[in-house]
């Protein structure tokens, strides 16, 4: 595991484990409470507190396994964990949402389902609300540090029961105020604002697993920071896909076609390391490089593959005078043909040698230099 993803999954682990003592202590304390006040409700709300600790260790496990190194199996690495285990949890908080919808609409109906706990609800309402509320901040923190998005659906699921918190402290004031339906109905704004959430992170998760690009607009940014490198005439074909919060991407790059082929890959060297200075989100670039364009054409078919070295060696010796001749062959493939440099002292007899491979567009006979 590289020194970052060490970091990353340490940082991961670290946020969520401080947010599972705050879950245990406040589950415990709950449920101490619920006891003493004799609140079954209470302590169902404290056992609730206590089942967050499995989403907490879900989050554990995924924070190491997502940031292990890829291996022969994974040669992308394992980052789609992660979106796993937030599709996890975006289904948690719906179920949540679903349960406060049910308990509130219960309550709309029937009034007197509400119960006023007298100043021990209060205080473990209050105490509920603070703990958690620092908690979701805390990891919201690190989620938008680390572009995590299962960070960020752990700080939602913290979030619920701060807001969850907040309905029954409104109920309790309502309740005070002989107000029996306001906790009802502040249960059912939370309940419809968790399950808003809790679709936004189900939808994200589901578009980063059927591969779905950037948007347009960031497309056209990295397009341009491509295009500010010297030598590059044209970028196409761009491709990418996001993992985990990072983005992997491929791009064709179109450069002089007659330019060798170590200046071709030094440019597109340059193009990867430009992107990734501008976008630190994208870690994995492969780039093609292209010697005219060919953005119009998506897989070129066997009709118009054209000779190899081994071929044109072999025409190019047969139409020379001297077969012990040596020569040098510069190979140019360009608009479907080939242009073709002979580098040589010898005789080249160039009417045979167009006989034998008709699909030469330009023939050139250079002196060969010492």
């Amino acid at each position: 595991m590289t020194t970052e993803m060490q970091t990353n999954a340490q940082v991961m682990t670290r946020v969520t484990v401080i947010g599972a003592i705050v879950d245990g202590l406040l589950g415990l304390f709950k449920i101490t409470v619920g006891f003493v006040s004799q609140s079954h409700a209470l302590v169902a709300d404290g056992v609730h507190s206590l089942s967050d600790l499995g989403t907490d260790v879900l989050v554990i496990l995924a924070a190491k396994w997502s940031n292990e190194e890829p291996d022969a199996n994974h040669p992308y690495g394992h980052d789609r964990i992660e979106t796993l285990a937030t599709l996890v949890l975006g289904s948690v908080l719906l179920a949540v949402a679903g349960g406060i919808l049910y308990d509130s609409v219960q309550r709309l109906l029937d009034p007197g389902v509400a119960i006023n706990l007298g100043i021990a609800a209060f205080v473990v309402t209050v105490a509920s609300i603070v703990s958690k509320e620092a908690i979701y901040h805390y990891t919201l923190h690190y989620a938008k540090k680390l572009n995590s998005k299962l960070l960020m659906a752990n700080a939602w699921h913290s979030r619920t029961d701060s807001l969850s918190s907040i309905a029954v402290l409104i109920g309790l004031i309502g309740v005070t105020f002989d107000v029996m339906w306001l906790d009802a109905a502040a249960a059912l704004v939370v309940a419809l604002f968790i399950a808003k959430i809790a679709l936004s992170l189900l939808w994200d998760s589901m578009q980063e697993l059927i591969d779905t690009a950037l948007p347009a607009e960031q497309i056209a940014a990295i397009r341009g920071v491509a295009m500010a490198v010297p030598g590059l005439r044209d970028v196409h074909h761009i491709r990418t896909r996001t993992m985990g919060g990072k983005t992997l991407m491929d791009l064709h790059l179109q450069v002089d076609p007659r330019v060798s082929v170590s200046e071709g890959h030094e440019i597109g060297c340059w193009v990867a390391a430009s992107i990734r200075e501008q976008f630190s989100d994208i870690t994995d670039i492969t780039f093609h490089i292209d010697p005219e364009d060919d953005a119009e054409i998506d897989q070129e078919g066997p009709s118009s593959l054209r000779p190899l070295r081994p071929e044109i060696e072999e025409a190019v010796r047969s139409a020379i005078a001297n077969p012990s001749a040596s020569f040098d062959l510069r190979i140019h493939y360009l608009r479907g043909k080939v242009d073709l440099e002979i580098v040589t002292d010898a005789v080249i007899d160039a009417v045979r040698l167009r006989g034998e491979l008709p699909f030469i567009n330009q023939l050139r006979c250079l002196k060969s230099e010492i």
